[in-house]
């Protein structure tokens, strides 16, 4: 009979209640160099090209900047149930998540279309939980073509913590 080895469980992060946030009017953070937004196209057009997607065909890549100062990067893996296929950019912030980020200070996201593709309201919410503040989403295809936007401008109105009973 094979023995498990005990491991100390992760100690927990003392949650704290987040001030409502009003995009309009929240600070930004400290906004990424052209070079280190540079950086984060290249990682996610590179990452683009092992996504798994053969029912869309629509290979989209991502990456993140997280709080650490490294870029995380995640592609679309599709399913043939698609409500389990997993978006680029949630799969890019769990990358980060899971080796030791705990917030996303930027983005950049290409996906194989006529012009810059933003993301879907899933991955935007998930931007919001872990976004440092209104963060910078770089948007571009393929081509060329690029559009940054940032968090609000894309989600002017997001669900956080705020709305929940004893703020978590």
């Amino acid at each position: 009979m094979a023995t498990r080895k005990k491991t100390a469980a992760a100690p927990r992060r003392k949650a704290t209640a987040a001030p409502r946030r009003d995009t309009a009017t929240k600070p930004r953070p400290g906004k990424p160099s052209p070079a280190r937004m540079e950086r984060l196209l290249t990682s996610a057009l590179a990452v683009r090209q092992r996504a798994y997607a053969p029912y869309s065909k629509f290979q989209v890549g991502a990456a993140v900047l997280g709080d650490d100062g490294r870029i995380y990067a995640g592609c679309n893996v599709e399913n043939s149930s698609y409500g389990l296929c997993l978006c680029a950019e949630r799969n890019a912030m769990g990358q980060a998540i899971a080796r030791g980020a705990t917030k996303v200070l930027a983005a950049a996201v290409v996906a194989p279309s006529a012009r810059p593709t933003p993301p879907c309201g899933m991955c935007l919410q998930s931007f919001a939980e872990l976004a440092e503040g209104d963060i910078p989403i770089l948007l571009a295809n393929p081509q060329g073509d690029r559009e940054e936007l940032h968090l609000g401008d894309l989600l002017p109105h997001r669900f956080d913590r705020s709305y929940l009973p004893g703020k978590c």
